[in-house]
């Protein structure tokens, strides 16, 4: 099954999942909830886990591409969480919700895996890209955010593990403090006091131009 699911997200990621097109798949599926996927994937029908993966593709790309800052690692960090979470599904208790397992596996898998070379791309932010109409951006204030968000990168890249993945969950997530908690297996103190040391250590790496 393993052999499948790589098979799968590799050929089609990050297209939808080819589910729809399969004689073997059941839209009834669509119709359930979670953690009654994850039940039904693990007794034996696998293409649950497919509709599970169109669910939260696009959120834990976004959080891998945060982590590494370029599309093709963070395609890759994405196979892995999902094949991580394919593998690991029989434990799955449901103390969490299924978001906050996945982006608990994907923070670890970043956090693993990911290299300060690989955080100081140049490439684009995702957020820029969706956000700046280039139209009537000029090529000087291009250049200039390009490279002052390779310089947070490289700052962020520079932080220690959880007050990076804080500082990733918390600013370009949106996640509550709670949530964060859930899912770095800590405390809500401990988020807060992450938070707060990561914003001080960025500013110093940044200096002037911090946010």
């Amino acid at each position: 099954m393993a052999a499948s699911l790589t098979c799968t997200l590799t050929t089609n990621w990050p297209a939808r999942m080819a589910m729809a097109a399969s004689p073997a798949f059941d839209p009834r599926l669509e119709a359930l909830g979670e953690r009654e996927l994850v039940e039904v994937c693990v007794g034996g029908r696998t293409e649950a886990f497919d509709l599970i993966v169109e669910r939260h593709r696009r959120a834990v790309y976004r959080l891998c591409y945060r982590f590494v800052g370029n599309h093709e690692d963070a395609s890759d960090l994405s196979q892995d969480v999902f094949l991580r979470a394919f593998r690991g599904l029989r434990s799955f208790r449901g103390q969490a919700s299924l978001s906050t397992w996945l982006h608990r596996i994907a923070v670890n898998v970043c956090l693993n895996r990911t290299s300060k070379a690989a955080s100081t791309a140049t490439s684009e932010p995702i957020d820029a890209r969706e956000h700046v109409d280039a139209r009537v951006e000029s090529a000087p204030d291009r250049l200039l955010r390009v490279e002052r968000a390779a310089r947070v990168r490289a700052a962020i890249a520079d932080l220690p593990r959880k007050q990076r993945a804080t500082l990733i969950l918390r600013v370009y997530h949106e996640m509550p403090h709670q949530d964060i908690a859930a899912i770095l297996g800590t405390s809500v103190g401990a988020v807060k006091v992450n938070f707060f040391h990561a914003l001080g250590n960025l500013r110093k790496r940044l200096g002037e131009d911090a946010p």
